[in-house]
């Protein structure tokens, strides 16, 4: 396809916006569209939470970020449906949910269960788009040949993700050379480490080289282009060079006040270990000391940094092709990341600090740049989004809702509930955490995975008198009338909370 001229794929979007745009919101972007297809630059990162200077956080340093969010909209509840990487991941590509995908794990892949869904650079794909993912899109060893575009792989690139060399010379914290610890299965190397290297090195910058090249690539093709591009960092080990680190005084970086476990909640709510025991050196103890737990966050700001320099790369190359006022670009984080509040670390929870997650948008000709906007929206919205936004028609199966006309009154209630889920297996007992986020409460149920009339615990938090999640008062005297109109909601589940003006399949 890539041999057609040029002014036959303009005829093709011309025509299939004559299709699919009545109805459409004024967003300003509709009219570039009928000139020439819009462009989707994918930007997502990993463990990414939203703690950025868009976001309101006055020490990190994340200007690329911070410069696209001037020229897009900030969403600053925005969901994750599971807090772990393949099944958020799976769910914003497939555009269903963890329980229609079956995806609950690290290890499963959606195809298991929907064999012939059309993924969302599949659907673009099918549409004349070139597609093409570099980096950490799916998870691990999940990989989806039908989501790209046929390509002849890339020296740095093995399994649709590139290599990424690791750091030449590491230091400890006083930069004295120190010999890494060997990897095994059960031990990742530390946890946090000094790269003496230069700015630009390492994997996110091979990413980043690797992209540029792509967009130079597409600058010249005939065909509209999908590039997704997948960064590793913050995710642990928290390895980066050490100019990034030099960036921050670490007794400036605040520390979580909540470092206890939310009050009357179950108490397998949140998990005593995870990940993070993986790495040599961490201390055998949840309380971690002081300066270590400081030193874990100074290493987790850091790589944000990292990671923010080397997608500001790619940006630059962008505009410097001059392919910004022609592209969509997209940034989310997989899921949230806990730094030491409810004294615990990661993500693997249906707490606020794990299902919220970073998602800023730009669109060429969008009415309301530099804006925020505090609609609730969910990562499942963003297939449906994006596929609006291209001016391409919906696909039947998807179950979110273009949050498009947000674009456009970024001011507007949008859904009434967003809603995660996590698993657990206790004492025995198989329970689902389903999780509803509504514009004031987060209302959780523990349910039995074979029988969800079964109710094991609840969890009621109130976001206007505890924004931190640290009391759970569903079993509080006073409560009840609430808990009982939640309940109905949560049973109506995402279907009732799809907005009445949506535009959803």
């Amino acid at each position: 396809m890539s041999d057609r001229p040029r002014s036959v794929w303009y005829a093709f979007f011309a025509l299939g916006l004559l299709l699919v745009g009545v109805g459409k919101p004024s967003l300003q972007a509709a009219d570039t569209a009928t000139e020439k297809p819009l462009n989707v630059l994918f930007l997502v990162s990993d463990d990414l939470r939203p703690e950025l200077g868009c976001y309101g956080n006055t020490v990190i340093q994340s200007p690329h970020i911070d410069s696209l969010a001037k020229r897009g909209i900030v969403f600053e509840r925005a969901y994750c449906q599971q807090a772990v990487c393949s099944p958020s991941r799976s769910s914003v590509m497939t555009g269903v949910r963890p329980d229609t995908n079956k995806v609950w794990n690290l290890t499963t892949h959606f195809r298991k269960a929907i064999p012939d869904v059309i993924t969302l650079p599949q659907w673009f794909k099918e549409h004349g788009y070139v597609t093409r993912g570099l980096g950490k899109i799916y998870h691990g060893d999940l990989q989806d040949p039908p989501s790209w575009s046929a390509r002849e792989p890339s020296a740095s690139t093995k399994a649709g993700q590139p290599a990424g060399r690791e750091f030449h010379t590491l230091v400890n914290r006083n930069e004295t050379p120190e010999t890494p610890i060997p990897l095994t299965k059960t031990n990742r190397g530390q946890a946090f480490r000094i790269a003496n290297d230069p700015p630009n090195s390492g994997g996110e910058s091979e990413l980043a080289d690797e992209a540029i090249e792509s967009l130079q690539e597409f600058a010249t093709a005939s065909q509209p282009f999908f590039l997704a591009v997948g960064f590793r960092k913050p995710h642990l080990p928290f390895v980066c060079p050490k100019a990034y680190w030099d960036l921050y005084d670490p007794q400036k970086i605040p520390r979580a006040t909540n470092r206890f476990l939310p009050r009357d909640a179950p108490d397998y709510a949140l998990v005593e270990r995870n990940e993070m025991w993986n790495y040599s050196g961490v201390p055998d103890t949840n309380d971690l000391p002081e300066e270590y737990a400081r030193q874990l966050k100074h290493g987790y700001y850091a790589c944000v940094s990292y990671m923010d320099a080397q997608l500001g790369r790619v940006l630059d190359e962008l505009d410097r092709l001059e392919l910004t006022d022609n592209t969509i670009v997209i940034l989310w984080g997989d899921h949230g990341w806990k730094l030491g509040e409810h004294n615990r670390w990661c993500k693997h929870s249906n707490v606020e600090d794990d299902a919220r997650a970073p998602l800023v948008i730009s669109v060429p000709g969008m009415k309301h740049a530099g804006r925020s906007t505090k609609a609730l929206v969910e990562f499942v919205d963003i297939y449906p989004t994006l596929v609006d936004l291209a001016n391409l028609p919906l696909p039947e199966h998807l179950e979110g809702t273009s949050f498009r006309p947000v674009l456009d009154r970024p001011e507007e209630t949008w859904k009434t509930a967003a809603f995660s889920q996590y698993p657990r297996t206790v004492n025995g007992r198989r329970l689902m955490g389903y999780s509803m986020r509504t514009d004031r409460y987060r209302f959780t149920r523990w349910v039995h995975i074979d029988d969800h009339t079964k109710v094991d615990a609840e969890e009621l938090y109130d976001h206007q008198t505890d924004p931190q999640e640290n009391q759970n008062v569903a079993g509080q005297a006073g409560y009840s009338e609430l808990c009982e109109t939640l309940r109905k909601q949560w049973l109506a589940g995402w279907q009732g909370a799809v907005p009445q003006t949506a535009a959803h399949p």
